[in-house]
């Protein structure tokens, strides 16, 4: 996939830190996603989670999960399994949630509103979707946010990236308009009104969010993501996807 993009210039590289960009400098993060558990409050406290992924294999979880297996920051997650625990424990914790019967969403979304509304206890999401449905539902909304503290591929950080086409006819303009994007309104956007990471320093993440050096994310390289055609064989051959 990279080899379809044009190197960016240093001095658009250089507004975010390493780890949020391609190291041949072909594309560069926008915005930051964490990876969750969403909770119902009703019927899980935040003292009930397990410290990392592997937990929710347990035969307690049995009926209580929720995962959106199509989703593409779902199969990132796993794709970040497949790097920092290797192939076998990977395909181990897929089958381990399999017998657990979980209840299959399309996306984020849907996943989360079926932890508000109790239809499952907890559920595998980005961060920011909650914040979406509190905006538009008060804090009555019955659902909240984890960060497991134990970290692992559970707690990582996901990028949204650009980069320009190589070869593309207006490349000066893809440019300017990803120099926008880090700029620190646009910045500063995606954290009060999307309530994503902004990448770039100096800019405020909303109060509502966990500080990201609180997080104790993994230290995966987002260059080492790109094997998502792997995970997908991955989730067919386990029968997770058809």
């Amino acid at each position: 996939m990279e080899s379809m993009f044009a190197t960016l210039p240093d001095n658009v590289l250089d507004r975010v830190s390493t780890n949020f960009r391609s190291p041949d400098g072909k594309w560069i993060g926008l915005s930051g996603r964490a990876r969750v558990i969403v909770y119902n409050t009703e019927r899980v406290s935040p003292d009930d989670l397990p410290s990392d992924l592997r937990g929710f294999t347990d035969p307690e979880w049995e009926g209580r999960i929720g995962w959106p297996p199509t989703n593409g920051s779902f199969q990132a997650m796993v794709t970040a399994m497949r790097v920092t625990w290797g192939e076998e424990e990977t395909r181990a914790w897929l089958e381990g949630i399999q017998a657990n019967n979980p209840t299959i969403y399309p996306k984020n979304t849907p996943t989360v509103a079926a932890a508000g509304a109790g239809e499952i206890d907890i559920g595998f999401v980005n961060h920011y979707y909650l914040y979406r449905f509190l905006a538009e539902e008060g804090e009555e909304f019955g659902a909240r946010n984890a960060h497991l503290d134990g970290g692992g591929p559970g707690a990582m950080i996901l990028v949204a990236g650009a980069g320009v086409l190589d070869g593309a006819e207006n490349s000066d303009n893809a440019i300017r308009f990803i120099e926008f994007l880090l700029s620190t309104v646009a910045q500063q956007y995606f954290a009060g009104q999307t309530y994503e990471y902004p990448l770039v320093e100096g800019v405020n993440v909303n109060r509502l969010l966990t500080p990201l050096d609180e997080i104790n994310a993994p230290q995966v390289d987002m260059a080492d993501l790109g094997d998502l055609e792997g995970t997908v064989d991955l989730l067919r051959d386990t029968g997770i996807l058809p």
